[in-house]
């Protein structure tokens, strides 16, 4: 029985020599940059489920400066749940709103809004007023592929997009502007394609919704 193909780092890494018919060194020694800026182009354009993850972290008493999760790229939504077990979603503002609205961080109330601190950390206001657990769903960053991480969700669930991403990403150096629509329409189409299919689980559960 023939196993059926599946992408890893080393098997891209082959593809890309082969449809650039090139096997020289200073191809070969160029090819890990060529894959991880065509992860950078991909996690830039595209929203998915695939790149999406929840994290639930501790929110203390007096501390209104939260680290954002490893790998975050984009926040979707940031909801606590108090010691009332209730949740409560937290509203998204500009720093300067929260500074305004809350501009002594040594009072406490229970937070209603975050902001951007900076690329690593969230704000919060109020101040929590107790001990708390606060949920960030959020766009990742994921772990770029190498010869120690050969798999991701990528080569699993989109590997013709990756593949066509590297191969975009490697015409420059290769000096074969012709080619560089060719590969930016496979890109595009590819990118089409999954972007309708993630569009489409999500009127799915718009359906379900509304059903129920």
């Amino acid at each position: 029985m023939t196993t059926a193909a599946s992408m890893t780092y080393d098997s891209l890494v082959a593809d890309i020599q082969t449809y650039a018919e090139r096997d020289d060194e200073p191809f070969v020694t160029q090819i890990p940059r060529f894959v991880m800026m065509a992860e950078n182009r991909i996690i830039s354009e595209i929203k998915g489920l695939g790149f999406k993850k929840v994290v639930t972290t501790d929110l203390s008493v007096g501390t209104n400066v939260i680290a954002k999760p490893t790998g975050w790229r984009e926040t979707i939504s940031i909801n606590v749940t108090g010691i009332d077990a209730q949740r409560y979603p937290l509203f998204e503002r500009t720093y300067e709103y929260l500074r305004m609205y809350w501009p002594d961080d040594g009072a406490t109330d229970v937070p209603k809004y975050y902001s951007d601190y900076d690329y690593e950390h969230y704000l919060i206001a109020p101040t929590p007023n107790n001990i708390a657990l606060m949920e960030i769903h959020y766009y990742e960053r994921p772990e770029p592929l190498s010869p120690t991480n050969q798999t991701s969700w990528t080569t699993q669930y989109a590997p013709q997009l990756l593949l066509y991403a590297c191969l975009l990403e490697a015409q420059p150096f290769l000096k074969l502007d012709e080619r560089i629509q060719i590969y930016q329409a496979m890109f595009d189409r590819a990118s089409q394609s999954f972007q309708i299919e993630d569009k489409r689980r999500v009127a799915d559960r718009s359906a379900l919704v509304k059903e129920a």
